[in-house]
């Protein structure tokens, strides 16, 4: 042994095989020795030095390897932005249990298969889709919401086009290219935004969705965005005569009335209320259901130029939600035409000030131009139906822009109506927008200040998908039966079915708006959609008392209001007030012979409304439109009152045309819903 502690071993030549073991021992321990002899700091450089490459080394292994599988088992919650296209006939739906919260602003889907699709096979099945449309023949009808959509909850937000994308006419994006692109920072922003953030950014932004332009946040949605539909025009003899009485209707307001909101076909002059041009706004749907192409351009030009949000003028938030909201997304929904779905936005911006109530309940009055709201100025109180008849347009507005707030704010009126107390599941008329609270003794109607809040149960309820146990359809079960109970009478002599009013809540009246004859119709969609054979009998019930208001009086037209018998000292079972005596040119009766015509196919109902057009053509006509009339009991003294309501155009004449169609499905009441004022709207499927 020497004194360095080496063991110098000598082996013999000759030991063959094991000569090469000994070089390579030698030249081990040399190494060794060399490392040995190397100060302790160098030694540790060179240990890190190559601990450095070698954790280099594995980390470039592993991102190659995730880069090569992430396209190949994806999880949708960590990579939420990839998209998939489903049946163009359905619009995403809402999350599980209705809640509204879960939607979050300008949101795209997350993929229901983890596996992406190859490029090429995304760009064929998007390709057939957008194609849809134009396969589908002039010579028939589409009877579905044709949009193109994507499947699952609509939570995550829509990814912004690359920067070298070229915007095609249309205002389209690259899917394609576009799918990957990580979120930006106002986007991530919008996220995390609560309800009160994102109702004020609304407010404060009315021309901006989701924090950008309506043109760039159409063009992030366009997947989403509704395709048009064909319809193919009068095919009988009784549609013409209807489209007939529209375009004399349209001429006269073209001519005398234009851009202003209402006719007065007598007078020749003009009629104004909100300044939002009710009648061209009503009107759009109708006649793009009627084929009339070139009066359907002239009003979405004027729209498109002439219609501004920005007057400093109280509105009504109901009238101006049902007929204007309600016809600009119609129109979309219909036509494809985004500029519509644009001007929807902007009005459901300016109407969302109403919401900034301490209950949740709306004022009823909103300031388009100063974006204020307040309760009405004869009353602390608004009128029920009012506020509970604004969410089948504000929930179709969320789910067309995928921006979450206005179906928030509507859906928190269900919830707190839901919580007050009722009488046997019926409303007082009135309600306070500070407290929350009805009015005490308040009268109960299905008619004037009560009749829609009754019939938004259901057809939000329909909307939606049809859940089982949904609040909605539970609060309308209740509610009917409290009518069955409470409010239904039968006249002494002929039987003649009638729904009375409490006044007070308590005392029976046996009083009958003409706006409660749209209940038939109402039960008997209900009754199609599950509920109980006693609906179906009072539907029939009522609809024949509805057209004995109507056959009774010889003019052939039925009275604003009537009444009716209690006991046998009654001279008539069926009697209207001189003061009652008008009719406004109201569509609830004839919107429940659509319903029945529609749903059960029995012509029957065509012919009763034939009686009543012919009575409108005989009374209401005059040379520059139709007029709503003073006394429809007398045919020599009908006292015309000059003046031709929007509902007019938007109801009573499309429901005639679609009550005298060959097709009873021209509308697919499976896949539309009317709202209050007669507009169509898609109903969106239940998430499973």
């Amino acid at each position: 042994m020497k004194d360095g502690g080496h063991i110098t071993l000598t082996l013999s030549p000759g030991s063959g095989s094991t000569s090469g073991l000994v070089g390579d021992e030698r030249g081990r321990k040399s190494l060794r020795r060399a490392w040995n002899q190397l100060p302790r700091c160098q030694r540790n450089l060179i240990i890190l030095g190559i601990t450095a490459l070698c954790v280099t080394a594995v980390l470039c292994l592993s991102g190659d390897q995730l880069t090569a599988t992430s396209h190949q088992d994806e999880d949708p919650k960590t990579a939420p932005y990839h998209l998939r296209l489903q049946n163009p006939h359905h619009h995403p739906p809402m999350p599980e249990k209705d809640q509204p919260e879960a939607l979050t602003e300008a949101a795209l889907p997350a993929p229901e298969d983890k596996r992406q699709p190859h490029p090429e096979a995304l760009s064929d099945k998007f390709n057939d889709i957008v194609a849809y449309g134009d396969a589908n023949s002039a010579e028939n009808v589409v009877r579905l919401p044709e949009t193109v959509a994507a499947q699952g909850p609509p939570q995550a937000v829509a990814v912004p086009p690359p920067e070298n994308n070229k915007e095609q006419d249309i205002g389209g994006i690259d899917i394609l290219n576009n799918v990957e692109e990580p979120i930006d920072q106002q986007q991530q922003q919008q996220l995390h935004l609560s309800e009160r953030e994102l109702l004020d950014q609304a407010i404060q932004s009315p021309l901006k969705l989701g924090g950008v332009s309506f043109k760039e946040h159409l063009r992030r949605i366009q997947p989403l965005l509704a395709k048009a539909q064909h319809f193919h025009g009068a095919t009988n003899e009784r549609q013409s005569a209807v489209v007939a009485a529209f375009k004399h209707s349209w001429a006269g307001y073209k001519k005398y009335a234009w851009g202003h909101d209402n006719l007065k076909p007598i007078s020749q002059y003009s009629h104004e209320w909100f300044g939002l041009g009710l009648t061209i706004v009503d009107s759009l749907d109708t006649m793009y259901i009627m084929g009339l192409d070139d009066e359907f351009k002239e009003a979405r030009d004027w729209i498109d130029h002439s219609l501004r949000f920005d007057t400093k003028r109280d509105v009504n938030l109901f009238e101006v939600t049902i007929r204007v909201l309600g016809g600009l997304l119609s129109a979309y929904h219909l036509s494809g035409d985004t500029m519509f779905l644009a001007k929807a936005s902007e009005l459901g911006n300016r109407l969302l000030p109403a919401f900034l109530s301490p209950s949740s309940i709306p004022y009823s009055d909103v300031n388009l131009g100063d974006l204020s709201a307040h309760a009405p100025k004869w009353s602390p109180d608004s009128s029920t139906s009012e506020v509970t008849t604004i969410q089948l347009e504000f929930r179709d507005l969320s789910r067309s822009t995928n921006i979450s707030i206005y179906e928030q704010v509507a859906h928190k009126v269900n919830e707190k109506v839901h919580e007050l107390e009722k009488n046997h599941g019926l409303v007082p008329i009135f309600i306070n927008a500070n407290t929350g609270t009805f009015r005490n003794y308040a009268t109960i109607s299905l008619g004037a200040r009560g009749d829609s809040y009754y019939e938004y149960l259901l057809k939000q309820w329909v909307q939606t998908g049809r859940r089982d146990n949904d609040n909605l359809i539970l609060d309308y079960m209740q509610a009917i039966d409290g009518v069955l109970t409470e409010l239904m009478r039968r006249t002494p002599r002929e039987h003649w079915v009638y729904i009375g009013e409490l006044i007070n809540g308590k005392d029976f009246k046996p009083k009958m708006d003409h706006l409660t004859c749209y209940l038939p119709g109402t039960l008997l969609l209900g009754h199609q959609n599950g509920m109980p054979d006693s609906h179906l009998i009072l539907a029939r019930d009522l609809m024949d008392t509805c057209y004995q208001t109507y056959i009774m009086n010889p003019t052939h037209l039925a009275a604003e209001i009537s009444y009716f018998a209690l006991t046998d000292k009654d001279e008539q079972d069926i009697y209207v007030k001189p003061n009652d005596a008008h009719n406004l040119l109201r569509p609830e009766f004839v919107e429940s012979l659509y319903y029945f015509y529609a749903l059960t196919g029995n012509r029957t109902y065509q012919d009763m409304g034939w009686t009543i057009f012919q009575a409108f053509e005989t009374h209401a006509k005059v040379n520059a439109g139709y007029t709503s009339l003073g006394n429809v009991k007398n045919t020599q003294s009908t006292r015309l009152r000059d003046l031709m309501e929007s509902f007019w155009l938007s109801e009573t004449l499309k429901y005639f045309y679609l009550l005298f169609s060959d097709d009873r499905k021209e509308i697919d009441l499976e896949q539309w819903v009317f709202n209050s004022e007669g507009h169509p709207l898609p109903v969106y499927p239940l998430k499973t």
